[in-house]
C-alpha cells in the first residue's frame, strides 16, 4: 500500500496504529495532543507553547492558536477528515506541495511519539512501523472513504450518533464545524445540498469492499 508515488493535488486515505496494537490514546489529553498536532502540522509553520494551547483547550472547549492563519496559508497538506481510535487513526489528506505528507505524517507521529514515551516512561517505537496510504483514485472512492472514517467509531459508541464522537472529524461535517479552515472540508461537504444530507448519506452507505482492502484496523 506504500508502493505508491505522492503527487501535489491528489487525495490518499493514510491510516497506522499503535505499536503491536497497543492503545495510543489514554485519556483525554492524550487524544487533544494527537488532533490538536493533526490540524497544526499542516504546514512548516512551527507550533510553539502547544501544551498551553491544550491546556487552553481543555479548560474552555476552544482552541486560540497565533499561527493558525500562516498554517493555513503555508499548507504542505490540506486535512479533509480524521477518525482517532484508541489505538489507530484514519486519515484523508491532499498533498499540497512535493513531499507534503511524508513531512506532514513523519513530524505528526514523531512528535506524539516524544509527547507519549515521556508522559508514559517508556522508550521505543509508538506506532507500528510505517504509516499506510491508499491513493484515491475517483470521486466515487473519495465520498466512499469520508464515510468509512466517519464510521469508525459506531461500534465503540454502542449505539450512540456516530456525529457524537468527539475525536472525529464527523460532528464537524454533520453539525458545526469546530476547527474552521484548519480543515478542508468542500471537497466532501460541497457535493450534498447540506450536512442533513451528508449524514444520511454516511448512515446509510453501504461501504464497497474494493475501497478498504487491507485495512485490518
Amino acid at each position: 500500500m506504500r508502493n505508491i508515488d505522492f503527487a501535489p493535488g491528489e487525495y490518499y486515505h493514510v491510516f497506522n496504529r499503535g505499536n503491536s496494537k497497543q492503545k495510543l490514546f489514554l485519556d483525554k489529553r492524550d487524544y487533544v495532543r494527537f488532533l490538536f498536532l493533526l490540524l497544526y502540522q499542516q504546514s512548516h509553520v512551527p507550533v510553539y507553547n502547544i501544551s498551553q494551547a491544550i491546556d487552553y483547550f481543555l479548560k474552555n472547549n476552544s482552541y486560540n492558536v497565533r499561527q493558525k492563519q500562516r498554517i493555513i496559508d503555508e499548507r504542505i497538506v490540506e486535512l479533509v477528515n480524521f477518525c482517532i481510535m484508541p489505538n489507530h487513526f484514519h486519515i484523508l489528506v491532499k498533498e499540497c506541495e512535493e513531499n507534503g505528507i511524508t513531512n506532514y505524517v513523519h513530524r505528526f507521529e514523531t512528535g506524539f511519539s516524544k509527547y507519549y514515551n515521556i508522559r508514559y516512561r517508556k522508550s521505543g517505537h509508538v506506532f507500528q512501523g510505517t504509516f499506510k496510504a491508499v491513493h484515491v483514485e475517483s470521486n466515487e472512492q473519495l465520498l466512499h472513504l469520508s464515510a468509512y472514517i466517519h464510521k469508525n467509531p459506531e461500534e465503540l459508541m454502542r449505539g450512540q450518533r456516530g456525529d457524537k464522537y468527539s475525536w472525529s472529524t464527523y460532528r464537524d461535517y454533520a453539525i458545526e464545524n469546530r476547527w474552521g479552515d484548519l480543515l478542508v472540508s468542500g471537497a466532501i461537504l460541497d457535493q450534498f445540498k447540506n450536512k442533513k444530507e451528508y449524514r444520511t448519506f454516511v448512515q446509510e452507505t453501504h461501504i464497497n469492499e474494493k475501497y478498504v482492502e487491507n485495512i485490518n484496523y
